[in-house]
């Protein structure tokens, strides 16, 4: 890479790093490791120039705040849910915004084909379970495979399936963003399918007002897994500046982090799915406040709440 084009790539990020006066330890510990990386392409490619030069005093600053500031804290936990995992939600929002796009398209793909092939929706969720729901619809309780099951074990197992199914939807990302991808058409395309089947027997609100108590949160942060399986992906695709190895392994710390902040959520969805999604007796009302407050929580802490803490930091430093 010329050096011209190097500088115009990175040298607003390092007039940022060099006007901050202040930052918490941790970030300054990673704006330290990226001038690190940046340092030591340029000291591989334009060793005598001016960039060199000033990338090695802005390191040397850098580490001095590091060494200077560096602290454990005791709230750690606590930012990394407040700051640090809504921060990768903001810098990763492209990813997250393509993972949505698959996962729509998937569902958009799953309704067409139950719609126009009656043999689909059995192919996708299986023989047994159209059988087993088409019987309940019967007796007068089309959702009462959420009844079968004692509540803890339902609890158990659906909360580590989901954070399995997160987890290795995550990991596909490393073949090239595209296992990702197929995980999450894979879901769409159940989904769609699935809500379908309930339109066509004429339960397409009653399915959204029971489904979707625990579906809304289970859902999103599928999306999410697969957002964090494109960060993966794209940085062994798109090194950018830093080794293929290096922007992998920072990938793979950002995807990881996105995807382990996901466990609480899929822990409340697995409670809603267990506990509460039984009771399709319940007000509709209350079905609406559990579906309309799960929705917003997922728009404001994955969409709004990451600008405000980046325009609060920007303000600060």
């Amino acid at each position: 890479m010329r050096e011209a084009l190097f500088v115009k790539q990175n040298s607003e990020k390092w007039q940022h790093y060099d006007s901050m006066q202040q930052a918490n330890p941790d970030e300054i510990a990673n704006q330290f490791i990226e001038i690190t990386n940046d340092l030591a392409y340029s000291k591989t490619f334009y060793p005598n120039s001016k960039t060199t030069a000033y990338l090695n005093g802005l390191a040397s600053k850098l580490h001095q705040s590091v060494y200077k500031n560096k602290k454990e804290k005791s709230n750690r936990f606590i930012h990394f849910w407040k700051t640090e995992l809504p921060l990768l939600f903001l810098f990763h929002r492209k990813q997250i915004f393509y993972a949505l796009a698959f996962f729509l398209i998937s569902c958009a793909i799953g309704a067409i084909s139950a719609k126009y092939d009656d043999t689909f929706v059995r192919l996708i969720m299986g023989d047994g379970y159209v059988n087993m729901t088409n019987e309940n619809i019967a007796k007068g309780d089309p959702f009462g495979v959420y009844k079968q099951q004692n509540e803890f074990m339902m609890f158990m197992q659906i909360g580590l399936n989901n954070i399995f199914v997160a987890l290795y939807t995550f990991v596909l990302g490393i073949i090239f963003s595209f296992g990702s991808i197929v995980s999450l058409f894979r879901n769409g395309i159940m989904l769609g399918s699935f809500q379908y089947f309930f339109f066509s027997k004429g339960l397409g609100l009653q399915s959204v007002l029971v489904i979707w108590i625990h579906g809304t949160l289970e859902i999103s942060a599928i999306v999410l897994a697969g957002a964090a399986g494109l960060v993966l992906g794209n940085s062994f695709l798109f090194p950018k500046t830093y080794t293929r190895m290096e922007s992998v392994l920072k990938g793979a710390k950002h995807g990881l982090k996105m995807v382990l902040g996901l466990v609480p959520i899929f822990i409340v969805a697995a409670f809603f799915e267990s506990f509460i999604t039984r009771h399709t007796e319940m007000p509709i009302y209350f079905s609406i406040l559990i579906l309309v407050l799960s929705a917003v929580f997922i728009i404001w802490y994955v969409f709004i709440y990451p600008v405000k803490i980046y325009n609060k930091e920007a303000q600060l430093n």
